[in-house]
């Protein structure tokens, strides 16, 4: 029997809405912390460090993110591990949201006057003690506006993990165009609430005005 689409189809939706935010919050978190170190070794001194960057980088970029998925879902799939789509998924994003936020935050720690770099080795700071005290706070200033605007990017690619099956906002659009024959109203209901998503988020992304110009006393930094 086809069923009508109405409200408790509406409420299948935003159940597996919940998956799709999962997966994004999976995503970004593990995505940063690596995308971090990608950034710290990309901007580091020893070019073993930069030459290993640089190529998970540009691999990733040029790599397009469904192979990705395919390939730790079937390929680890070929070595016996049997893995559930959440954990695909957010295996194959979080090295997917590495690459491009590490590039991001590259770029961002090197829009760093070199006078700041200069001004804290002249106070004999180590590397790290430069990163921690003097460039990485002024780089997260001019980092938030482009990081909030590949957060959009993320929840809208969270749908290619309908393609191993996880039930996500995508994949419950499907099964309830399976069942209602109704493609417009679903997959327009299911535009709608990836709308809701990330259009804040764009909003936020845009209200997030880069560092003014001038950078901080170094003064100030050093006394943190």
């Amino acid at each position: 029997m086809i069923r009508n689409f109405g409200w408790n189809e509406f409420l299948i939706l935003l159940r597996a809405t919940e998956w799709t935010i999962l997966l994004s919050l999976i995503s970004f978190a593990g995505g940063g912390a690596l995308g971090f170190l990608v950034a710290l070794a990309r901007t580091a001194k020893h070019k073993t460090l930069r030459w290993l960057a640089i190529v998970y980088i540009e691999l990733m970029q040029a790599t397009p993110v469904l192979m990705v998925l395919f390939l730790v879902f079937y390929g680890l799939g070929l070595f016996g591990f049997d893995i559930p789509p959440l954990i695909a998924a957010s295996i194959a994003l979080i090295v997917y949201c590495g690459a491009f936020l590490g590039d991001i935050w590259r770029g961002c720690i090197e829009a760093i006057p070199k006078q700041q770099w200069e001004a804290s080795e002249a106070l004999a700071f180590s590397r790290w003690q430069q990163l921690r005290y003097v460039i990485l706070p002024q780089a997260a200033k001019i980092s938030l506006p482009p990081t909030v605007g590949f957060l959009v990017q993320v929840v809208k690619t969270t749908s290619i993990a309908s393609i191993i099956g996880m039930v996500e906002l995508t994949q419950a659009g499907r099964f309830v165009n399976n069942a209602t024959f109704q493609p417009f109203k679903v997959f327009a209901a299911v535009a709608l609430i990836y709308f809701v998503l990330c259009y804040p988020l764009s909003l936020w992304s845009q209200a997030l005005k880069p560092i003014e110009h001038g950078f901080p006393a170094f003064e100030h930094v050093y006394r943190l």
